[in-house]
């Protein structure tokens, strides 16, 4: 049986190193006055040593181990500096590198660990042969984008680990560490959103604009939207159902982003949510499905630029307003503890009503570290519920009080209907 074993690592060793040679040989690496050292056979040889020299560190032999490992690596970096003598090479070292990666690989099948080396060995068998698709994809990234990223990198890998993992302050409500994450967890969603809107184009229809709008801020996306629909009445006033339409999106988004954040947290808290949540979201798609029905069938496309990119911000991170939502997420843990200990949970549900006008985030996040006692789970979910309730009756304020007649009977239906879901799920999930 052990020897069953070792046939198979030393096969998947093998394996690793013919299905990376088959690659390099397919893609024409192998071939012409620009070929490289090695094909299918040498690739499948490398991780056959690898496997072994895996299988020798098992039997205790490091040295043996060591020998065939250095002889495997040796090999592409000689070959590679050899092909760099030959007059018109191109300097890319792409198939040296992913041979000692092979080796490595066909060590770590060796060494019993398959599942690992073949997983590996496919993410670098999609890196090689989606070479031109990756090089386009970094094309149009531009500066803003690149930056961004290596900002969220720092704030994940360099400040996340040197955070205090443990409860400080008043009731034990300051946490360092999770509060940090939760900045990084919407700084992620705000550069999701962002380059979703980018990839599908901010052209396409005010209701796409929306929905990805509400991915960052639905009450942006409301005050823009009922902003336009007054500011140029000539040019707004037909594409008003369009703009009521982006609003209702936006607002119901915002119930899976409520679900989402709940789920990562606390899945028992999002679990519970669910009932509470899905009727306002079931209402929303509803009305949107009507809509884009309706529009179809008159086949009227209305176009285009939704003016929004402004209003939702220049940093992909959304950075600042992350930030002040951690903020408002501490000051609402603070409020929260301090009316859990004097007022029990009907002191929760009312300050969950007061919170979900300014910050559904900060509210969800909050319920999610109150919800941490199994006992209060329901409370939290239903809180949750309230929060989007008193959100969507101030995005109707809003849109009566600011928006055009035509855009504030389009817009204003929708969010009733929005608001009809949320008090059914509340009467459902109601603890």
């Amino acid at each position: 049986m052990l020897d069953l074993v070792l046939a198979s690592d030393l096969l998947v060793a093998a394996l690793v190193g013919l299905a990376v040679g088959v690659e390099r040989e397919w893609s024409g690496h192998c071939e012409g006055p620009d070929g490289r050292f090695a094909g299918a056979r040498t690739f499948a040889l490398l991780g056959a040593i690898g496997g072994f020299a895996g299988w020798f560190f098992r039997l205790d032999q490091p040295v043996l181990a060591t020998v065939l490992v250095a002889g495997g690596v040796l090999f592409p970096i000689v070959a590679f500096f050899t092909a760099m003598q030959r007059p018109g090479t191109t300097a890319d070292s792409t198939t040296e590198v992913v041979a000692i990666l092979v080796v490595a690989l066909g060590a770590t099948a060796g060494l019993g660990n398959r599942t690992i080396a073949s997983a590996a060995a496919a993410v670098v068998l999609v890196l090689l042969a989606e070479k031109s698709k990756l090089q386009r994809a970094l094309q149009r990234v531009d500066a803003t984008e690149m930056r961004a990223a290596l900002q969220f990198a720092v704030l994940a890998l360099v400040i996340l680990p040197l955070l205090p993992d443990r409860a400080i302050g008043p009731y034990e409500a300051f946490r360092p560490r999770s509060l940090w994450i939760v900045v990084l967890l919407f700084s992620g969603l705000n550069f999701a959103g962002y380059i979703a809107r980018r990839a599908i184009g901010e052209t396409r229809g005010l209701g796409v604009t929306g929905l990805l709008g509400g991915v960052v801020s639905s009450t942006a996306v409301t005050l823009t939207f009922s902003r336009r629909s007054r500011d140029d009445v000539a040019q707004a006033e037909p594409l008003a159902e369009s703009l009521a339409l982006g609003v209702v999106a936006a607002c119901t988004v915002l119930v899976p982003r409520v679900l989402i954040v709940s789920t990562v947290l606390q899945p028992a808290v999002g679990l519970a949510a669910l009932p509470v949540l899905a009727p306002a979201f079931v209402a929303g798609a509803s009305v949107i499905a009507g809509v884009l029905w309706r529009e179809r069938r008159r086949q009227a496309g209305v176009a285009r630029s939704d003016g929004v990119s402004g209003a939702l911000g220049q940093s992909p991170l959304g950075l600042r307003a992350s930030l002040q939502m951690a903020v408002a997420f501490q000051l609402v843990l603070f409020i929260i503890a301090w009316v859990q200990s004097n007022a029990g949970n009907t002191g929760v549900l009312v300050s969950a009503t007061l919170l979900g006008l300014t910050d559904v985030d900060a509210l969800t996040v909050s319920m999610t570290r109150y919800g941490a006692d199994a006992t209060r789970v329901a409370v939290a979910a239903a809180a949750m519920g309230i929060g989007v309730l008193s959100n969507t009756l101030l995005k109707l304020v809003l849109v009566l009080t600011i928006g055009a007649p035509r855009y504030r009977r389009h817009a204003a239906s929708g969010l009733l209907i929005l608001t009809a879901g949320s008090v059914i799920g509340l009467w459902i999930g109601w603890p």
